[in-house]
């Protein structure tokens, strides 16, 4: 048994999995959980493969910090599996930058590197290369591999990478980096074994959840999308707004007074499904509310909306649109949702398949349609199989 960790980390929360590696290629997932609450109310959870799970709340004086939480992670790991076995961990880290646009083996030089593009992530990324810290104060020797959210995003064309600015601005890094990569990963990983004909083709993936993006795929290859230089743009999303007129910012400065702190705040926090309804960033709360709260009906009304029309933008894009993907919490769970955009979409040769978009079916579009597909997120497993990849290659240099 040869064990990886794979982490992603947040401000109040670590999530974790853990998988065998032993086997290049046949990476095999034994457990996941993760620790939210961080500083509040702990909790710990996991589930193994076997089905066996185990859930806690924690002393708020045992878990106070991400350093913490990794070690209550790494105790479990030692409780079950024993902590010998570990030999690698992988991390989520949201922005590479231009500059690493594949996983990577972490050291002091590349982490100093990733450290430089806190700007252009600054509610991520230093919570992701905290977690590096962490885990090489708490395991010196483990070796560990960054794997980017913004590497799938890569080699977009440049005319779909700028913008309109002078060009002085964009050579200091503000441009479009795009998102969510890792799992755009994997549901091209999906398609290539269970659909290759579609595979090979022009596909609008749909990334919906507390973050939502949407990207245009052309034979595996990102050619658009929507997030751009940070993970505010694009989609409506839970809290945060999407793209936004930059003259709103001027205006709340000047005429409300708002400093870049507090509109930075709204904008990520308090923004999206939350600030539109009033009542929550959860849309299986705002649906249980549809019937009595109009404004939950309104946030609903424009998250879709927004999707829809962002569509049009990446079909544009391709040239044209051979099938549709769901991802993402939103996307794999909320059958409303999904029927009333393939539904918009009708003029691009789409229906939905009632019963098969009820029964949460891996394929929901009716017979006579292009492609619908359901993909359950997994990015976890490409950050497991990079590292095993990265892992056994280092061993054959040797």
């Amino acid at each position: 048994m040869q064990l990886a960790l794979v982490i992603n980390a947040g401000s109040s929360s670590v999530k974790y999995a853990v998988f065998d590696i032993a086997e290049q290629g046949f990476e095999v997932d034994i457990a996941r959980g993760a620790v939210d609450g961080i500083g509040q109310k702990p909790r710990w959870q996991v589930k193994r493969q076997d089905g066996v799970e185990e859930k806690a709340s924690v002393p708020s004086e045992t878990i106070k910090d991400q350093k913490d939480a990794i070690s209550h992670i790494l105790a479990w790991v030692d409780k079950t599996y024993g902590l010998s076995h570990l030999v690698a961990a992988g991390h989520r880290i949201v922005h590479g930058g231009g500059i690493f646009i594949a996983p990577v083996r972490l050291d002091a030089e590349k982490i100093a590197a990733l450290r430089a593009l806190i700007p252009l992530a600054p509610l991520h990324q230093p919570y992701n290369l905290a977690a590096v810290e962490s885990l090489t104060e708490l395991v010196p020797h483990l070796v560990q591999f960054g794997c980017f959210d913004t590497a799938f995003h890569a080699n977009i064309p440049h005319y779909a990478q700028n913008f309109a600015l002078p060009r002085a601005i964009t050579a200091k890094g503000v441009k479009r980096y795009g998102f969510h990569g890792l799992s755009y990963s994997y549901c091209v990983e999906t398609l290539k074994r269970t659909e290759p004909d579609l595979a090979k083709g022009r596909i609008v993936a749909a990334h919906l959840g507390n973050g939502a993006s949407l990207c245009a795929i052309k034979d595996g290859q990102s050619i658009a999308t929507t997030m751009g230089f940070s993970a505010l743009d694009g989609l409506m999303m839970g809290t945060r707004c999407g793209a936004l007129d930059p003259a709103v910012i001027f205006y709340l400065m000047r005429e409300n007074n708002m400093s870049i702190s507090d509109i930075e705040t709204m904008l990520y926090q308090k923004s999206g499904l939350l600030g539109v309804s009033g009542l929550s960033a959860d849309m299986r709360i705002l649906r249980e509310a549809l019937a009595t709260n109009m404004d939950a009906r309104e946030a609903i009304e424009l998250f879709t909306y927004r999707i829809i029309r962002e569509i049009g933008a990446m079909v544009a894009a391709l040239g044209g649109i051979d099938g549709l993907v769901f991802t993402g919490g939103i996307g794999e769970n909320d059958k409303a949702l999904r029927s009333e955009i393939i539904q918009a979409l009708s003029f691009l040769g789409f229906a939905v398949d009632d019963t098969a978009n009820a029964d949460h079916a891996s394929r929901i579009n009716a017979s006579a349609s292009k492609p619908v597909l359901v993909v359950k997120a997994n990015e976890e497993i490409m950050i497991a199989r990079a590292v095993s990849t990265l892992l056994h290659a280092d061993k054959e240099s040797q």
